[in-house]
């Protein structure tokens, strides 16, 4: 399915990730996204803060950085000219986010549905690696899965 190139693309945490760290198992198929598209891309306050704390994280980036040194990193990322800061957070208690986190069995899927619905609510789509959100998805926002191959965007 083509997308529009004034589409917005809304990245998920683990795509910042992979743009941002070569070492990153990701890293090149993050960059040819982003390289083969002519679309805007968006994060926010969610996704900015997982980038920072990961990025300070041994475990999750084994070339960790200060928090402030990541923060640094981030900063130069979003002053590309496509990003668009998504800065209005609608609160978790509304209806519309009631009905998303009735579609999760646990607490590990919370962020995940908020960005869904947050990608919804600006008519993007949720770009991500992690393919378990596909179930999410359907019907209430699109998402893109890196790595799946042909096809791999749901509506």
């Amino acid at each position: 399915m083509k997308k529009d190139p004034s589409s917005l693309l809304l990245l998920d945490l683990n795509v910042l990730l992979a743009l941002a760290w070569p070492n990153h198992q990701f890293h090149a198929a993050a960059i040819g996204r982003m390289e083969s598209s002519r679309n805007r891309w968006a994060t926010c306050a969610l996704t900015q803060l997982g980038f920072i704390r990961l990025s300070a994280n041994p475990a999750a980036v084994p070339a960790a950085k200060t928090p402030a040194e990541a923060a640094a990193l981030l900063r130069i990322m979003v002053r590309d000219s496509k990003h668009v800061y998504l800065g209005s957070l609608p609160s978790p208690a509304e209806g519309e986010f009631s009905a998303a986190f009735a579609r999760i069995l646990g607490g590990k899927q919370v962020t995940d549905v908020y960005l869904l619905e947050l990608a919804r609510r600006h008519r993007a789509t949720f770009v991500t690696f992690d393919g378990r959100l596909r179930n999410f998805a359907k019907g209430h926002a699109e998402i893109e899965i890196l790595g799946a191959g042909p096809g791999n965007t749901v509506s």
